[in-house]
């Protein structure tokens, strides 16, 4: 039984240090967007899309994403990911956010960030907001051994209303793993941060491994006709 036990956490302490490290090359390659200014002015969604996918070949060999890339700008921001708005050109003036889940030696990432071009306080407090509602979010987990998916998905709902916005998605978070991670067919409340979800966030699948989620925040402004998103790990530091 201890040899067996003992096999189990070798096995979870490296679906955990795999997570961590997909998450980090994702950070990695935001980062480098950052640095060689592909987010900028003048140019269409689709175009900054293809040119992060180069730079992601690029840097670590990635071709496959474990779900559609996502580069959304103006007032597509307000949109769920569920969505195909026409190409938007970014403006001088502009907000814009990335959600990506590439792919990392069978391991998947899904990092989200906001971008804001110039100077708008609204763009930049909602930008600054999503990234603050993301750690209130997973402090409120790890308060909360016990939470169901829908129980937290109002949670993250509140933290708009604290923050100022509304809350922008249907879901505030889904499984995340090894690829591709598990799924119910047909089922897209079960293993989502959903309202009608009430699963036990904390209880193991059918191979008694631990579930691991990403917590999606996506806070709009319908007047302003923007939102900001932030994206990644929730169950992994």
């Amino acid at each position: 039984m201890a040899d067996e036990t003992t096999s189990i956490d070798a096995l979870e302490e490296k679906r955990v240090a795999e997570l961590r490290i997909a998450q980090g090359k994702a950070e990695q390659l935001f980062h480098e967007v950052e640095a060689r200014g592909l987010v900028r002015a003048g140019i269409t969604e689709s175009h900054l899309n293809q040119e992060i996918y180069d730079l992601a070949k690029e840097m670590f060999g990635i071709y496959r994403y474990w779900h559609k890339r996502i580069v959304r700008a103006g007032a597509n921001t307000l949109l769920p990911y569920a969505e195909n708005p026409p190409d938007h050109t970014i403006g001088e003036d502009d907000i814009l956010f990335l959600d990506l889940g590439p792919v990392f030696e069978e391991y998947e990432a899904d990092f989200g960030r906001t971008f804001v071009i110039g100077s708008d306080p609204a763009k930049l407090k909602i930008r600054d907001d999503v990234g603050k509602a993301f750690v209130d979010g997973k402090r409120y987990f790890h308060e909360n051994p016990d939470i169901t998916a829908n129980q937290f998905y109002a949670y993250a709902v509140s933290l708009a209303e604290k923050y100022g916005w509304e809350f922008g998605g249907p879901i505030a978070g889904h499984l995340i793993g090894q690829f591709p991670h598990e799924r119910i067919a047909e089922d897209k409340v079960t293993l989502y941060v959903h309202p009608k979800s009430n699963l036990r966030m904390r209880s193991t699948d059918e191979k008694g491994h631990l579930r691991h989620w990403i917590l999606e925040i996506h806070f709009i402004d319908r007047e302003r006709r923007m939102g900001g998103f932030f994206e990644e790990l929730l169950t992994v530091d």
